[in-house]
This record gives structure tokens, sequence and C-alpha cells, in this order.
């Protein structure tokens, strides 16, 4: 596989120059001065491509060309900003970036509550924490009968939480949804957001009568008007999984499962709908096994986010190592099944002074370092393997 890094462009701290001595062949990035909605012009595109080149290495991913929300809830502009979406494609595909990756994620994209998760050896992980998260639904955001949305178990531990939660408590866990993850791509959010959560409040709105169903179909609507563009230009389109990948704040979520993977692939059968299998974002529901979805869905995976979480018994989740055999076997598959697809570390843990730098949530340097020498390693080891195997 290609080993690639999310860069966020010129103002990351983590530079081009660092990227290309620690052994990083292709970057993963996007325009994240462009506002949504705007098309991505060709000399903007070019601008970024050629610095990426002027390190000698290559625009590998576009992560994200973000879909808006208009274009997920059908609304009354939803025909024009697919048409802004397909002219992006175009100007990208003519610099020669062709692999998209994007979700289909209503309003908020991947979710954690606790963003400094200690461990034992003093490094700290990304957390989802079921009862905050459910807190936070419930008495924070305010959503219409959100309690229905939660069994008892968590219900018990909110209200264990609420005895001994404070402002500051409630103010770090809004920063942790709905900034600290959000608000350093192009999305719905800002750092400068004065009132994120009555932000979010309106935003919901927008999805009121949107079902499972209804999402779907517009999805395949989204999927079908672009198709003949990825045809046309040799794009692939990778859907990111819902992360977590279940239903949330009482929005639907269609991209959480073996059955919900097989149906969109299904829908539009093109070889150019393809998914992003993140195995971090699969793993972090206990009903997933990556190991058989990567065995199942390589031929259509256009890029591979190497991570993977532990679940725990009440469902709260972690992120792992990347020593985890379960995802040494995935790496294992996709060595196997599609070699050279684009392959990146992801929500490596904060280490050896990360979290003094102000780096970007889940985008550590040392930690994802760390976690792509492990890669690394795993794939070298592979490829000895066979290669041993070959020669007998």
């Amino acid at each position: 596989m290609e080993k690639t890094w999310r860069w966020f462009g010129k103002k990351d701290p983590i530079t081009l120059n660092m990227l290309k001595q620690i052994g990083v062949e292709g970057i993963v990035t996007a325009l994240h001065d462009v506002p949504l909605g705007q098309v991505w012009t060709r000399e903007a595109i070019n601008n970024l491509r050629s610095e990426i080149e002027r390190h000698v290495m290559r625009w590998s991913v576009v992560e994200s060309l973000p879909v808006v929300e208009t274009i997920k809830y059908a609304g009354p502009d939803r025909d024009e900003q697919i048409e802004i979406y397909k002219q992006s494609m175009r100007n990208l595909a003519a610099e020669g970036v062709k692999t998209i990756c994007y979700n289909f994620m209503p309003i908020l994209d991947w979710a954690r509550t606790d963003l400094e998760h200690p461990n034992a050896d003093g490094t700290s992980n990304l957390y989802f924490n079921l009862a905050e998260f459910a807190y936070f639904d419930i008495y924070i955001l305010g959503r219409e009968n959100a309690k229905n949305s939660w069994d008892a178990d968590v219900l018990a531990r909110v209200e264990e939480l609420r005895a001994t939660m404070t402002p500051e408590k409630e103010k770090r866990l809004v920063e942790n949804i709905i900034i600290k993850t959000q608000g350093f791509v192009s999305g719905n959010f800002s750092e400068n957001d004065l009132n994120p959560v009555e932000k979010f409040r309106e935003l919901l709105k927008l999805y009121k009568g949107i079902d499972r169903d209804q999402l779907r179909r517009n999805m395949e609507y989204f999927l079908k008007a672009i198709m003949p563009v990825c045809d046309e230009c040799g794009i692939d389109m990778c859907v990111h999984p819902d992360d977590p990948p279940m239903q949330i704040l009482g929005l639907p979520r269609i991209v959480t499962c073996d059955e919900d993977i097989n149906w969109f692939l299904n829908a539009v059968d093109n070889p150019h709908n393809g998914l992003t299998f993140c195995a971090g974002s699969l793993s972090a529901g206990a009903h997933n096994n990556v190991v058989k979805l990567a065995k199942k869905y390589a031929s259509r995976t256009h890029f591979v986010h190497a991570r993977i979480c532990n679940v725990m018994p009440n469902g709260d989740f972690k992120e792992s190592s990347h020593l985890d055999p379960r995802l040494i076997e995935v790496i294992r598959i996709f060595e196997k099944e599609k070699p050279g697809v684009a392959m990146r570390v992801d929500h490596a843990p904060l280490m050896l002074g990360d979290e003094k730098m102000g780096y970007n949530a889940g985008y550590s340097f040392h930690g994802r370092m760390l976690a792509l020498g492990m890669v690394s390693g795993i794939m070298a080891t592979i490829h000895s393997e066979n290669d041993k195997t070959a020669k007998l």
C-alpha cells in the first residue's frame, strides 16, 4: 500500500519536509480555506499540488471534498450544489488528483467525548464515553425526546454523571464534540462560533422528517448524479464509514455495517463508487468484524485508514494499538488484494509533547509517526512472507 499522511495545508505545523523524512509517499489533503459550497478552482488545486510535488511526494487523496448538508437532506438548491461538486471533481481530475474521500454523515462528522484520555504508559488517546455523549444529547443540546434514544443502563450512567457535572465540564464536552473534532476542516462548525450548540439545534431542524430510508435515497441520488463525471474523468469516490457507526442525536446514519456497505455499493453499482475502509470507525461498533469486512469489500476499497478501536462492555470505545492483531490482518488483506491502494495511519496517541503543540484532534505528529513505523513494519513483514512463499 502507498504510505500516505493527512496534511492540513501550508498552515499545518507538521511540514512536508518533516513528512518526507519519515517515509511518507503520498499526501492526503484538501482545500480547507475554500468555503462550503464553492467550486475548487484549478488554480488553487494546482498551487497545492505543486507544493506537494516540490517535496517529491504526490497528492494521493482528497479528504475531503465536502458534501454540503443541502445535498444530504435534499434541500431546494441540491441540484445546484451537485453541479458545483461536479465542477470541483473535474478540476481535481484535470490536475491529476483522482481519489476523493467524502462522508454522508448528517451535521456531525466523527465524534469523541474525551480527546486526551490517559493511558497507563503516559500517553493519551481519543475516547468515546457513551454516557457523556448521551448527557450532551439530553441536557446540553436538549433534543426533544432525547431520553427515548438511550437504554436504561446508559440513562443510569447519565444520572450519575449529572451529579458531578460542572459548567466547566459541560463547556469542555461541547468543545470536544462540536468544535475540536470538527472546526479544523471545511465543515459546519468553526472555532470562532460563539454559540455552537444553538447552531447545532438549527441544523437539526433541517433533518426533521429525514429517516434512514430517505437519507439512503438522497445518497443514491447524489451518487447517480456524479458517476458520469467519475466515468468521464477516471475518479474514484470512496465514502467514509460513519463514526461512531450508530444512529446518534436522532439523525440517521447509513454507512455503519455490512448491510449498509452492501446497499450503497449495489444501489449504484459502478466500480468508481467505492469505500474508504476505515478499520477504526467500523471497529467502534461491536457488531462489525473488520477482518471479514476487509475480505469482503477489498475490491471496492479505494482508500484505507489504518487504525482500530476497542469497544468496552458498556459501549464506550477507545483507539487501540496499531499492532492490534485485527489491524495486522486487515493490512495483510489489502497488501494482497489492493497493494497499490493509498493508506494512512489515523487517530494515534498523543506522546512526547504532542499535547503541547496544538495539533488537530486525532492528528498528532509523534503518535502518528510511531503508528506509521508500526504499519510499515507490518507491511515489510508481509512482503517478506510473500517473497518466501513465491520462492517455494
